[in-house]
């Protein structure tokens, strides 16, 4: 299942470069794994309910084009693979012009709530991935 959501560029998300900082492009990656999440009928109070969290372990991230203030960007996450704890988004941030802005893996793990320790992926989010050899 691929998940697409857009954002305009505001401007507390410029540096003085002029151009959207980069720490910014973390919380835009964030957004389209919120939303994937509850597109997928997994919202955080659904993770709760089962006893489970979600914790993001490795971001690989390439930033490959500048996004300045009033730019529509579209940050599109679909799932690549999964592991018996842990599962990779790949998420891709492109503009208006369907440039690619950024691209990143996001690898996150699941974790039982009370031990804080990596637990199975519920079969409710393993269906959404294949699993990796």
């Amino acid at each position: 299942m691929e998940v697409s959501i857009q954002i305009e560029v505001r401007s507390t998300e410029i540096d003085v470069m002029g151009h959207v900082n980069n720490a910014k492009y973390l919380e835009y990656l964030e957004w389209g794994r919120e939303e994937w999440y509850n597109r997928a009928q997994l919202p955080f109070e659904e993770f709760t309910r089962m006893g489970i969290g979600t914790v993001t372990v490795r971001i690989e991230i390439n930033y490959r084009k500048e996004a300045t203030l009033g730019e529509k960007l579209t940050i599109t996450t679909r799932p690549v693979r999964r592991g018996r704890s842990s599962f990779v988004l790949e998420q891709v941030i492109d503009n208006e012009k369907g440039e690619r802005v950024a691209d990143a893996l996001v690898t996150s793990v699941t974790i039982d709530l009370e031990e804080r320790k990596s637990v199975p992926l519920p079969e409710k989010l393993a269906a959404y991935f294949r699993e990796s050899r």
